[in-house]
């Protein structure tokens, strides 16, 4: 599949989902799961929020890699995801929470809660996988980083 295909096909998965399981390690190398509700950029960027006295926020401020998985649930497709996490601020932050709230409106009530940050992801690598087909219909994108 084309690079630019595949790109709007795995968007296009993302977008059928709300829920994923996001993966951070302890300062101490213990990995750490938990199920997130997120919203998904154009370009591949998962945001997600969550409080700062969680693990998964404390991990991050030690260790800014992450994977991510969603789907599989419900069908033979799932993505696997890897990237780098930040905390938006100013103008990042207000796009970030634009795409959240897009798709996770009911979250809104929760925005002005002590403690509530967000986590935006950029795409480090990401494999697509349709194990429902025969043969399996596996694709990854690596995404350089920004220097």
């Amino acid at each position: 599949m084309e690079r630019n295909q595949l790109k709007r096909t795995i968007l296009q998965f993302i977008q059928s989902h709300t829920l994923g399981v996001v993966a951070t390690a302890s300062a101490d190398g213990r990995p750490e799961a938990a199920m997130v509700e997120f919203g998904e950029t154009d370009d591949l960027e998962i945001i997600f929020d969550t409080f700062d006295a969680s693990r998964k926020f404390q991990n991050l401020q030690n260790n800014d890699k992450v994977a991510f998985v969603i789907g599989g649930w419900e069908s033979d497709i799932t993505v696997q995801y890897e990237g780098l996490a930040t905390i938006p601020e100013g103008e990042d932050l207000d796009r970030c929470k634009e795409y959240f709230f897009k798709k996770n409106p009911h979250a809104k009530k929760w925005e002005t809660r002590p403690g509530i940050v967000f986590v935006k992801v950029a795409p480090t690598w990401i494999r697509y996988s349709d194990l429902g087909k025969d043969p399996w219909d596996v694709h990854e994108l690596d995404f350089p980083l920004a220097t």
